[in-house]
């Protein structure tokens, strides 16, 4: 937000996504510059920063331009909340992958609509991942109170709002064993592989860069971050936003297998069971993390009970985790 008519410099925030070899499928959002600084200490700092995260300046109807290393370019345009969506067919991309199967571009405003001289840059960098033929299987991770503790279980949602909006992301603290275990995973058996992970929550994107942030901060692998638009939380939709991603994830890659990764606390199983039945043989397992609440424990054993499409193990611990990945030949 501009103070004193000065006005703020234009940024694209590009979100990690994925695609295959021959259909690209780029998202982000085009902002004023904030100049969110997540590592600022401090109550006052952080009450400013969260502020910046959710009182944000979207530039509307911008026409923007990918570029990839190979000098294709892709133009596109944002909608009324600034983000856009590049989601086409294209030639062989894989050959423009790394060894990880990230695939790099630039991204641009059109000369056309830089109407005022504010950018500092108009170049900002972009990833999409493409899975090599030759990983094991995938990984779907929530985030909430499966890798990151949250407190969303808890009866009043204080936990939650203490521990998103005023604690950094660089002090925030993985559950236990999580980055080793995600990391083995995404290694697989060999130690030498790349399986894909993604990561799944129901955040607004107005946190991506916070959740980004707190897994490169605590080693997990990388991988495409899936959020939601903060207009979607208004509308009632006939599937959760979770089920949404992991359905378009499982029908992207439909000759790959995937672990499924959890907690009690929520609707995850409703939501992986329902996905499983769906895509019978693409879930090898279901992994979900127990919670702190009786009622909550019971009702999802209830559920899987007569469940047998996949395993579904309900964990306390990673340890538990490896024992089972290991037994299954899956690290």
């Amino acid at each position: 937000m501009a103070l004193f008519g000065k006005k703020d410099k234009l940024q694209i925030i590009s979100f990690q996504t994925y695609g295959t070899r021959t259909h690209l499928y780029l998202r982000g959002r085009a902002l004023e510059d904030e100049r969110i600084d997540l590592s600022e200490k401090g109550f006052f700092n952080l009450l400013k920063n969260t502020w910046k995260r959710f009182e944000t300046d979207e530039i509307k109807h911008a026409e923007i331009k990918v570029s990839l290393k190979d000098g294709r370019s892709i133009s596109s345009k944002t909608d009324n909340h600034g983000y856009y969506l590049i989601d086409e067919a294209s030639d062989d991309l894989l050959e423009l992958t790394n060894s990880e199967g990230w695939l790099k571009f630039e991204i641009s405003y059109a000369a056309m609509q830089l109407k005022r001289e504010i950018l500092h840059q108009n170049r900002f960098p972009g990833e999409m991942l493409i899975p090599s033929p030759n990983v094991d299987y995938g990984v779907i991770s929530d985030i909430d109170d499966t890798i990151l503790h949250t407190g969303v279980v808890s009866s009043i949602k204080w936990k939650v709002l203490l521990n998103t909006f005023f604690t950094r992301a660089i002090s925030r603290k993985p559950l236990e064993g999580t980055s080793e275990l995600y990391y083995a995973l995404h290694r697989g058996k060999s130690g030498k592989n790349a399986n894909p992970i993604f990561y799944v929550s129901h955040s607004p994107w107005n946190l991506y860069r916070y959740l980004e942030l707190f897994l490169q901060t605590n080693n997990f692998p990388k991988g495409p971050i899936l959020l939601r638009s903060m207009a979607s939380f208004s509308k009632r939709s006939e599937k959760p936003h979770k089920q949404h991603e992991i359905f378009n994830i499982l029908q992207t890659y439909t000759k790959l297998s995937f672990l499924l990764f959890g907690d009690c606390g929520e609707k995850d199983a409703n939501i992986y069971i329902d996905i499983t039945k769906q895509f019978p043989k693409q879930v090898k397992a279901i992994y979900l993390r127990s919670v702190d609440d009786k009622k909550r424990m019971t009702r999802i054993r209830n559920l899987i009970k007569n469940f047998n499409l996949a395993p579904v193990l309900i964990v306390d611990s990673s340890e538990e985790v490896i024992v089972h990945a290991k037994s299954k030949g899956y690290i």
